[in-house]
């Protein structure tokens, strides 16, 4: 096994991974019996490897998924929630991403519109996407205050560079001008390079009528709804696999 200093000084190049694999290495006997570039390999691979569940950890601690739990494996596809598995699987890829296209996923209180976007959220994190999970409600809130210590434009262009920005639970209380006209700004910094999934108990084709201008309705609806998937949940049970009763 290399001496205590080389290992400080992987360590010191922040090789973890490697001095992890060198350590175990050191107690095997099946790799002692390895030819050396065999050897080397396994440590470089281990390194890569230790950095993208690292780079996945932080990216997922980063999107503050309101269910962090929440993850496409999980969900059962017996309860009829009008799911189509071929556009999960295609979303789950990450093309959508890929291509900037938008989410749209619309249904009743309790039909899992939360519960499904944190998983694809959570499907993104893991294919290396940024992503933050943010209530509408409060992602207007935060918004005005960034207009009173002037810090608006920055945040703007902070939330244009996520990969993903998952807005949940759109359209539960009124808007208001100021709210329409941010929702307006932050949408057209991510319109055809980053992707936006909104959650709505609000059909989409009800928006129009919900933004209550309809000059500004027309070219929010334009960014957003433009080129984007549409998910509409039918039932009203939970997708969480958690609870079975909840699922029978």
């Amino acid at each position: 096994m290399l001496n205590e200093h080389t290992l400080d000084q992987l360590r010191s190049l922040r090789l973890d991974g490697m001095v992890r694999a060198i350590e175990e290495q050191a107690t095997s006997t099946a790799a002692a019996e390895l030819p050396f570039d065999d050897r080397l390999t396994l440590l470089v691979q281990r390194e890569i490897a230790w950095r993208d569940d690292r780079r996945v950890a932080r990216l997922l601690k980063a999107a503050k998924l309101k269910v962090a739990s929440a993850c496409i494996e999980d969900i059962n596809w017996r309860a009829s929630r009008s799911l189509d598995r071929g556009l999960i699987a295609a979303l789950a890829g990450g093309d959508w991403l890929r291509h900037a296209r938008n989410l749209l996923i619309t249904g009743a209180t309790g039909s899992g519109k939360t519960w499904l976007a944190c998983a694809l959220a959570h499907q993104a994190a893991r294919s290396g996407f940024s992503v933050l999970y943010v209530r509408a409600a409060r992602l207007f809130d935060e918004l005005q205050v960034a207009h009173g210590d002037g810090s608006f434009g920055r945040r703007l262009i902070q939330l244009a560079k996520l990969d993903l920005l998952l807005i949940d639970d759109f359209a539960i209380s009124p808007i208001g001008a100021a709210e329409r006209n941010d929702l307006l700004e932050l949408l057209d910094d991510r319109i055809g390079t980053r992707s936006t999934l909104i959650t709505s108990q609000l059909p989409v084709k009800a928006w129009h009528t919900y933004l209550n201008d309809p000059t500004l309705a027309d070219a929010i609806l334009d960014r957003v709804v433009h080129s984007s998937h549409k998910i509409e949940l039918k039932s009203t049970k939970s997708l969480r696999d958690t609870n079975s009763a909840a699922q029978s």
